[in-house]
Order: structure tokens, then sequence, then C-alpha cells
């Protein structure tokens, strides 16, 4: 029996290149956008007001256009407009 190669991700093609990664926690907010777009690809964000404009900045800074959401075991996308 032939043994499977397991895939790296560095194999796997990127469909959405300016998509970005947030992981939502009750005060805290986990982002990750591709390692190509900043020299810190994942930061963490706290939950008040003026970090949330801080992380909007970052996204758009690191010309993000849209998001995919993970909040309760559930994921989410979203589209900027």
């Amino acid at each position: 029996m032939a043994k499977k190669r397991k895939r790296r991700c560095d194999d796997l093609p990127v469909l959405h290149p300016d998509a970005a990664g947030i992981d939502i926690g009750a005060s805290e907010l986990f982002v990750a956008v591709a390692a190509t777009r900043d020299p810190q690809p994942v930061r963490s964000f706290p939950t008040f007001t003026r970090d949330l404009h801080a992380l909007a900045d970052w996204l758009q800074h690191c010309g993000i256009r849209s998001v995919a959401m993970e909040w309760a075991m559930s994921w989410s996308a979203t589209t900027a407009t």
C-alpha cells in the first residue's frame, strides 16, 4: 500500500490573496494577513472602539478587501464594499 504524502500549507494555492482571517474572542481579536502583506502578518487587537479602528486601518494598509471571521466554532465570510 502506497503511503500518502501529507500536503504542506506551502503547496496549497492562494485563492483569495486580498483576504484576512479574524478569530473573534470576548476581549481580543487575532488577525492574520498574508505574510507578503506585512512584516508582522499576525496581530492581536483589544475589542475597544479605538482598537477596532486601528484594526480597520491596518487591514486597509495591507490591501485587504475581504475577511473570514471565526467565533464560537463557526466561520463566516464577508466582503468589503
